[in-house]
């Protein structure tokens, strides 16, 4: 069984409800059709209902079963714009611009998941956004985590006929969020990395700090970050298995390990990549999305109070259906 298929298995379990703001996008649509016809999640689509409607009889997609709200005529809208005020007049924030930003569908889709009492469980959205657009009214309205200093992003990757990782499924952090972490934020990075394999994939956590060095074979700034990072890691959390600073090659490749890295824990079977900058993490899990063939799911937030994910622009339905199972099984977790 492939790992979006146990997700979505684990999904059925214990239905939630997932908000998509971007509902008048084909893909998503498509993606709610996915999701209401194999059961595993229920469906909020944020928009104007005639369009929505429009758009699936056109394509012929089957939205029946999903929940339409617009927020313009939302009984709940005078609640959300209080709600709204109420979270940001400290940061000056007016009555006025919450009845502005409560229109618009990512805001409006953030507060239903914020309210208690709406149903919502998490909610999925970037196909159309970018993804500050997105992060900024869940950091705003969610906010983050108690147990959580750092909000950061990373891909599901599985690979296909692959040896390495758990079968070929590896997590990639930060991949889509954090420019340049210090090696505090790195540190924080690999262990929210760990704690989101563990949930997602259930199996150990074994993290790689990357870097174009090993053991010290180069010496830098740059590798400094990482070999900092790593003794805070091991600071924090001393029962996670973790090693850095590493080449790619020395942390998944158990015979490169024995020659570049004998000493290492990890003995070349890392899981968990994290990457010592933005530009890596993001070059990285294209190369090998495309090159690899591999599925790629993301960019998925770790730190955030309740599940919110992010969407690649140029993600199809099918990578949408399986981030709306992923967002899901978070939610389960949540509770």
């Amino acid at each position: 069984m492939s790992f979006i298929d146990e997700i979505k298995n684990r999904a059925r379990q214990q239905l939630k409800t997932i908000v998509l703001p971007e509902a008048e996008d084909i893909r998503i649509l498509q993606a709610t059709e996915i999701a209401i016809k194999e059961g595993y999640a229920n469906i909020i689509l944020i928009g104007n209902e005639e369009i929505i409607k429009e758009k699936a009889k056109t394509n012929q997609i089957n939205i029946q079963g999903a929940n339409i709200v617009d927020p313009i005529k939302s009984s709940d809208y005078e609640k959300y714009v209080n709600l709204l005020y109420e979270l940001r007049k400290a940061k000056g924030m007016t009555i006025e611009q919450a009845k502005e930003l409560a229109l618009d569908p990512v805001y409006y889709g953030m507060l239903m998941v914020k309210d208690e009492q709406s149903m919502a469980d998490g909610l999925v959205s970037g196909a159309i956004h970018s993804t500050s657009d997105t992060l900024r009214p869940a950091l705003q309205i969610l906010r983050t985590s108690p147990d959580t200093k750092l909000v950061s992003a990373f891909f599901v990757m599985v690979v296909p006929n692959c040896e390495y990782g758990s079968n070929g499924t590896f997590i990639f952090g930060d991949s889509g969020l954090n420019q340049n972490p210090t090696s505090e934020e790195l540190s924080e990075i690999a262990i929210s990395s760990a704690k989101s394999f563990k949930q997602l994939i259930g199996e150990e956590p074994k993290v790689a700090m990357l870097s174009y060095s090993t053991y010290g074979s180069a010496k830098s700034d740059l590798t400094q970050k990482v070999v900092d990072a790593t003794k805070l890691v091991k600071e924090k959390v001393p029962e996670l298995l973790c090693d850095g600073e590493l080449q790619l090659d020395a942390a998944i490749i158990p015979e490169i390990a024995k020659s570049k890295a004998p000493e290492s824990p990890l003995k070349g079977q890392a899981n968990i990549l994290v990457f010592p900058d933005l530009n890596a993490g993001n070059i990285g899990y294209k190369l090998v999305q495309r090159l690899a063939k591999a599925e790629a799911y993301g960019p998925l937030c770790q730190g955030i109070s309740k599940p919110v994910n992010d969407l690649s622009r140029g993600c199809s339905s099918q990578d949408v259906a399986g981030v709306i199972a992923i967002t899901a099984v978070q939610a389960q977790n949540k509770n």
